[in-house]
């Protein structure tokens, strides 16, 4: 991207049209992004069989933790990507971009390895059973075993050309591999094409990515020598304080999104108990819930290079200013989405399965997740906030004490007393106690006193 542009973008452009141009290209990838695995499940869930709409769900912790390394190298990446740029640094960008695309690398494919070599160990731990273990790992098997390397790399270069303000360009790669795999789905899955089920999801979540880095590739070849996206490995340069500062941001993502894993696993476990039926009624009121989700993530993740830059540069105003406005509109959405979800449940559940038990199981799960929406979206906002300043160890604590301290033991705690019923409200609880720990530790960092910029 052009530097008088992206100064324009980051310096001086009016707040709403400088958090639009950032952050509606993310949030719509994040927004297709759902709406693909939400096509996964639809086509799944026209052959009838709740094993296979299960094997979706099971597998959904190991496609979360492909987010450990994305998060540890995409976030710490791109954070110091904006905090080069707001300093006038383009070489330091390109080194940290650089650093962090092979760095992300260097862990899938050892993932990938892992999870073909320990398939077995592995099928347990996500629990899967002597029903649902196979058609797992044919899922398994695309995403995370073959796919794991183009899952991580796109989502990286994505993160990286977010943070110089190419935000369209970020999106459209991936918005282009996810409307692949819609138009792919049906082929692969349904039986009166190549019937393959389950595995012809995760095939077209396969090529899907291929596509995605295909078009990042292509885009930097066009872009060489304006762009701070760097793909030469000899620029990943390791000295210490470069990354010891993307250590500093990336491993507390990282392991909030490792504790996520932690926590839907032991959900999952817990609904698995319980039979098929409920744990493809988790599933799919997981995947209708993170529709808004996934919207106001893409939100508090737009922003960050707004926030990183204008903070690295000293111009405090501006970005309270941007925090402010994107805080207000997420809010009102997600309270909109909130009530919508809570009606529409029943009928919402009617066009994945007609079984009568995942339709009662998945109306309640539904309603419960969406209470949290609003406080949610508010905690994700500070959170990205932390990050994109370079607070690392704030999220981190957010972060263990959002699934330590409060979710997990609330999952085993609800689940003693309600049964299954009570899970849907763990998350609820969680919000509510977080947010009143987070908030005004936010509001004492950024409006209660002098800030020292990185």
């Amino acid at each position: 991207m052009a530097s008088p542009n992206r100064q324009t973008l980051f310096e001086s452009l009016a707040i709403p049209a400088a958090v639009a141009r950032l952050a509606i290209p993310t949030m719509l990838s994040s927004l297709i992004l759902v709406l693909y695995n939400l096509t996964d499940t639809y086509f799944v869930s026209l052959l009838n069989d709740p094993i296979q709409n299960a094997a979706v769900t099971l597998a959904a912790p190991l496609m979360l933790f492909l987010n450990v390394i994305n998060n540890l190298f995409g976030v710490g990446s791109s954070s110091l990507m904006s905090w080069a740029l707001g300093q006038g640094k383009p070489k330091a960008a390109a080194h940290s971009s650089a650093l962090g695309l092979y760095g992300a690398l260097l862990c899938a494919i050892p993932l990938s390895l892992c999870c073909f070599l320990g398939r077995g160990p592995l099928l347990t731990l996500l629990g899967a059973d002597a029903r649902t273990a196979e058609a797992t790992f044919r899922y398994i098997q695309w995403t995370a075993v073959w796919g794991a390397v183009p899952a991580v790399a796109n989502v990286v270069l994505a993160f990286q050309l977010r943070a110089e303000g190419a935000a369209f360009h970020a999106s459209a790669g991936t918005i282009s591999g996810c409307l692949l795999n819609v138009l792919l789905d049906p082929f692969f899955i349904l039986p009166q094409w190549l019937d393959l089920g389950v595995e012809g999801a995760a095939v077209a979540t396969f090529l899907c990515n291929c596509v995605a880095c295909v078009y990042y590739l292509v885009l930097l070849a066009v872009w060489k020598g304006r762009s701070s996206v760097c793909l030469d490995f000899r620029r990943a340069r390791v000295d210490r304080p470069t990354l010891s500062s993307l250590m500093g941001v990336g491993v507390p993502a990282a392991v909030q999104t490792l504790l996520n894993v932690t926590g839907m696993t032991i959900l999952n476990r817990m609904a698995a108990g319980y039979g098929p039926a409920v744990v493809a009624a988790m599933g799919i009121a997981q995947k209708i819930n993170s529709v808004p989700v996934q919207i106001a993530l893409g939100f508090s993740q737009g922003i960050m290079p707004l926030v990183g830059y204008n903070y690295a540069s000293g111009n405090l105003s501006r970005m309270k200013k941007s925090i402010l406005f994107t805080f207000r509109l997420e809010f009102v959405f997600l309270l909109l989405m909130q009530g919508g979800l809570f009606v529409l449940a029943p009928v919402l559940f009617q066009g994945f399965l007609k079984d009568p038990e995942v339709l009662r199981y998945g109306a309640h799960f539904l309603r419960g997740f969406c209470l949290a929406l609003p406080l949610l979206g508010t905690d994700f906002l500070m959170v990205c906030v932390f990050q994109a300043v370079g607070l690392g160890k704030q999220a981190f604590c957010f972060a263990v004490l959002r699934k330590i301290v409060l979710e997990i033991p609330l999952l085993f705690l609800l689940h003693a007393v309600a049964s299954v019923w009570g899970l849907a409200y763990a998350q609820l609880v969680t919000e509510i106690l977080l947010l009143c720990v987070m908030l005004p530790m936010f509001c004492h960092t950024f409006w209660g006193g002098p800030h020292k910029t990185v």
